[in-house]
This record gives structure tokens, C-alpha cells and sequence, in this order.
């Protein structure tokens, strides 16, 4: 379950990867212009960046340089119909972290994303433990105190990013920006709503799990509830 910019110009095939990767519990964002992506990868963190070489205005090429100069250290996957060795490392040069010929079958991409997310560095674990709680990031496995439960989509993504960051505090304008699409029109009561549905699910012997730290924010506590 990551937050993936899409960035590809061709609407049909970027509306087959992003349902696509939504079916694999993703959160994707998409643009159809070079332009557009490097403004989205300054104003919104991604945990990764798919990216097609041939883009209105800004290319491939240029946004990756752009992004990696500015600091951007997420994995990014080119893709592109150009499959020269030249053409391969001109993009691994550009700071791209793998490259995909096109037309691309959807499973290797998906088997990319979920290598380059396993990488040390993006800190992707397959099970994660905090106190009480496990998720498996795989088979999108809950369990609390060894029991398992039952989890909505957005609830996973929730529980997920709380323990990737464990006893860090997040503002609600934070969370929405990791695990809500920047044009959702959801705000701060959709956070409470969906932290509050999911305390019922994760929460035992009436103590919550993700405390709320009055007027900052939210975190899950490391500690044995």
C-alpha cells in the first residue's frame, strides 16, 4: 500500500495502470504533463514515482533530474518506448531507479513497484509490529493481540502508515496528504471519522491505540496498550 504519482500522457493507458494499481490497495495520483508531475512532487510526498519518458512540455528525463536535485529521494520508474542502451542509461543517469519498456505488461510493473519498495532505504517492511498490533503489507493480514480483524481499504492504509511511523505525531493536514489523493475532498472530519472507526477495530480493554495529542494531531503509541 504505497502513494504512487502516475505520470504518463497517454489518459487511457494512465486510467488502466491506476485502476490497475488501486486493485493492489494503491493510492495513485496522476498527471499528463511534465509539468504538472514536478509541481506534484513538490507539494505532495509520494513513496514512489512512475514516470513516462515522452511528456508534454517537461519530459521524463527532465522532471526526474529536476526532482532528484531538489531533494526527492523516492524510487522512480521509467517508462518509455525507447529501448536503446543509450536511451536506458541516459534515464538511470537522470536518477530513475528502474526502467520499463513499453507497451509493458501490468504484472512486471507491479512486481517492479513492489521490489523498489522493499528496498532498506523506503524502510518497507512485509510485517509490521507495533505493541499489540501486526499487519502484513502483503497479504493485508490485521491482527490484534493475535486475533485477526477485518479491515476496509482505507482503514488498512491508515493502520499502515500510523505503524511505518510509530509514537511520531501527524497533523490531520498530514495525513491527508500521505494517505488521501490531493484532490479528494476530504478534510480534517474525514480523518477523525476513519481514526475513530478504526480505534473500534484496533483498540483493547477500552485504551486507544492512536492517541490524540490535543491540538496537534494523532499517533499510535509503540508502547503495550
Amino acid at each position: 500500500m504505497a502513494k504512487i504519482l502516475l505520470v504518463e500522457d497517454d489518459e487511457a493507458f494512465a486510467a488502466i495502470v491506476t485502476d490497475w494499481l488501486g486493485r493492489e490497495n494503491h493510492t495513485v495520483e496522476v498527471c499528463h504533463d511534465g509539468d504538472s508531475g514536478l509541481e506534484m512532487t513538490k507539494s505532495f510526498r509520494f513513496d514512489l514515482i512512475v514516470l513516462d519518458w515522452q511528456l508534454p512540455g517537461l519530459s521524463g528525463v527532465e522532471v526526474c533530474q529536476s526532482y532528484r536535485k531538489n531533494g526527492g529521494v523516492s524510487p522512480v520508474i521509467m517508462l518509455t518506448g525507447l529501448g536503446s542502451i543509450d536511451d536506458k542509461t541516459s534515464g538511470f543517469d537522470s536518477g530513475a531507479d528502474d526502467y520499463l519498456t513499453k507497451p509493458c505488461d501490468l504484472r512486471e510493473l507491479s512486481a517492479r513497484i513492489r521490489a523498489l519498495l522493499r528496498r532498506p532505504a523506503q524502510l518497507e517492511e512485509e510485517v509490521l509490529k507495533v505493541a499489540h498490533l501486526s499487519l502484513n503489507t502483503k497479504s493485508l493480514v490485521a491482527e490484534v493481540a493475535g486475533k485477526k480483524v477485518e479491515l476496509l481499504p482505507k482503514e488498512l492504509a491508515l493502520l499502515e502508515f500510523f505503524m511505518r511511523h510509530p509514537d511520531r505525531v501527524f497533523s490531520q493536514d498530514a495525513i491527508l496528504a500521505h494517505v488521501w489523493k490531493s484532490d479528494s475532498e476530504a478534510g480534517p472530519e474525514t480523518v477523525r471519522t476513519w481514526i475513530k472507526r478504526l480505534r473500534k477495530k484496533i483498540d483493547v480493554d477500552d485504551k486507544s491505540a492512536i492517541q490524540t495529542i490535543y491540538g496537534v494531531g494523532y499517533k499510535l503509541s509503540s508502547s503495550n496498550i
